[in-house]
């Protein structure tokens, strides 16, 4: 499977769909291990088992029809040239979200959401060698279509589908859209590959 209407040059190139995974973050994580990677490339998965946002938080990705994806930029940046990039992420979401007349808020450093509620976050993480970054991986999870949250979060967390239950949205073309605005400010950061 590949998105349609991606305009990037590297950005989702290799695209991996997946109907389950344990974590798209991990998986990334272990193809760079195994030096079995290439720049750009990414993992998305209906169905998460074993996800997780910052702190080692779990991330319910549950039902189909979400947003759950994570992919990695190889680069030999200067870690102060990702600074305030989770932001820039965030933005992009508000601004892609708002084409369809839905207005979600950004809560620092990495929350998207949406009437109060929680429905999404942004995980970045990077590893270096030396004094550079040498592997960026980003997570990324929002809850499109998600109708069931557990008890512990039925109050703090919610989904497009939830507020705007007649709001039909396509989840691979929202990441496709993202791929296409965030790789342009990728290259202006850290140099074109």
């Amino acid at each position: 499977m590949e998105l349609k209407n991606l305009k990037t040059k590297y950005l989702s190139r290799k695209f991996d769909y997946y109907k389950t995974i344990d974590s798209t973050q991990d998986e990334i994580w272990r193809r760079i291990e195994s030096r079995n990677v290439i720049n750009g490339e990414t993992v998305f998965s209906e169905i998460q088992t074993n996800s997780y946002g910052t702190h080692g938080r779990i991330w319910h990705t549950d039902e189909i029809g979400n947003i759950a994806f994570s992919f990695v930029i190889q680069t030999n940046s200067k870690i102060e040239n990702l600074d305030g990039m989770t932001l820039e992420i965030a933005q992009i979401f508000e601004k892609i979200f708002k084409e369809y007349g839905i207005n979600i808020k950004i809560k620092l450093p990495n929350d998207l959401y949406l009437n109060g509620k929680k429905m999404g976050g942004i995980l970045c993480q990077t590893k270096l060698i030396g004094e550079n970054v040498r592997y960026i991986v980003i997570g990324i999870g929002i809850n499109i279509n998600k109708m069931n949250f557990s008890e512990d979060i039925k109050e703090i967390a919610t989904s497009v589908k939830k507020e705007f239950p007649k709001m039909e949205l396509n989840n691979l073309e929202i990441v496709s859209k993202f791929c296409n605005i965030f790789e342009d400010i990728l290259n202006k950061r850290i140099g074109e590959k």
